[in-house]
């Protein structure tokens, strides 16, 4: 018996410090997998070295699921593939990862039971997949498919990346003008009144505005940081959690743009597991747990059930009030023809690119929205200084 010590994070993020017994260091994360903790450092204490989980990208999936589908295509065994992808690797830690990969499984390892050891590393759904793929000796097929799903999870990441760097440079300069105009412009034109009794009440409000973030302009910095982590912290309590992601499937203009992305990704992600073999239950639970919304996954286990129970699959996710109707009407179609893995094959095209410009809406939205913000805030400032400049021009024309 080995003894493991970890650093791990459990359900509400907070950090938590221990030691284990297991036979083996698969053995080690099952069972910190059934305490529900993810690890993020973790040791053995006869003296072992301490390794920490290095989290591949979608963009480093997608290239090493590619890599391995065209070299196991041109028929290399899969431990020389492995040893190929091993060599090509550039970071450090990640070749790591596949080092100990290609030791386990030339020492006669399968290739999904290696990755399950290094679970923090890769996402659930690639280890199901791979392991469907041995199942049913498509290993190469498959790999196609999670470069394939891989490339368009970073293609969306990226086009949100694009999108939203205009309005984040809107943000910053509307945060800019505001301080620029109520540090620097207000104090200039309030100090034209000779007595302030006589400011208008716009006027003594922009003042006051002007004095706090002249005087004490260090609350608003705690007070930002504090708003920052209490949302983090707020994200990160389920029952919290669950209503924020509730908002933002029912929000009037934000909702239907949210299920047209979590329709492309869960479709696409449907469809591959389908068509790999695996479980319609088990196909329910890997796709709806990759949209990441905990009130989809709620309402999935309800799904789940009813599927179990003989439900069809188009009547149990009609039930749930997400996805529209006629995504709802395709899978109906598709498991009367019998070919739902084929038809949410083709839909999952169409809804990924309705995705793309769902994401690009969803922030033209923000845009017009911030200009909107600054015009307001410039006005007021300019209505609170006219009757000082107002006062000093017919001051100058007395004169």
């Amino acid at each position: 018996m080995k003894s493991y010590s970890y650093i791990a994070q459990d359900a509400r993020g907070k950090q938590v410090k221990g030691k284990a017994n297991a036979e083996s260091e698969q053995e080690f994360l099952e069972k910190m997998k059934e305490r529900g903790l993810f690890i993020k450092d973790y040791k053995e204490e006869a003296g072992g070295e301490s390794r920490s989980i290095y989290k591949f990208s979608t963009n480093e999936l997608s290239f090493c699921c590619r890599q391995l589908s065209a070299m196991l295509t041109s028929g290399l065994t899969l431990v020389k593939a492995i040893d190929i992808m091993t060599r090509e690797q550039e970071n450090e830690k990640a070749k790591a990862i596949w080092q100990d990969i290609y030791e386990n499984v030339q020492k006669g390892e399968s290739f999904s039971s290696t990755l399950e050891m290094h679970k923090g590393s890769f996402p659930d759904f690639l280890i199901s997949m791979v392991n469907a793929g041995e199942s049913s000796g498509s290993l190469d097929v498959i790999m196609t498919r999670m470069s394939d799903h891989y490339a368009n999870e970073n293609k969306l990441k990226n086009t949100v990346k694009s999108a939203m760097i205009y309005p984040i440079i809107l943000a910053v300069l509307c945060v800019v003008i505001v301080i620029f105009l109520f540090a620097f412009i207000m104090p200039t034109f309030i100090d034209m009144y000779d007595d302030p009794s006589t400011m208008p009440a716009l006027t003594k409000m922009m003042k006051a505005i002007s004095d706090f973030i002249i005087g004490k302009w260090y609350l608003l910095i705690i007070f930002a940081v504090a708003i920052f982590f209490g949302i983090r912290y707020m994200l990160k309590v389920p029952s919290l959690r669950l209503k924020f992601d509730r908002m933002l499937i029912k929000a009037p203009s934000i909702g239907p743009l949210m299920t047209k992305i979590y329709t492309g990704r869960f479709s696409r992600t449907l469809s591959n597991l389908y068509s790999s073999g695996i479980p319609m239950v088990e196909c329910l639970q890997k796709a709806s747990a990759v949209l990441g919304n905990m009130y989809v996954d709620e309402k999935f286990e309800d799904v789940v059930d009813e599927v179990k129970q003989g439900e069809p699959l188009s009547a149990a996710i009609t039930r749930t009030e997400i996805f529209e109707s006629m995504f709802c009407s395709v899978i109906y179609v598709g498991e009367e023809a019998g070919a739902l893995d084929s038809i949410l094959d083709k839909t999952s095209d169409y809804y990924e690119e309705e995705s793309d410009a769902a994401v690009k809406r969803l922030v033209s939205m923000v845009e017009p929205v911030m200009l909107i913000f600054m015009g307001v805030i410039i006005g007021f400032v300019v209505a609170g200084i006219y009757p000082a400049l107002y006062g000093a021009m017919e001051g100058m024309e007395d004169e």
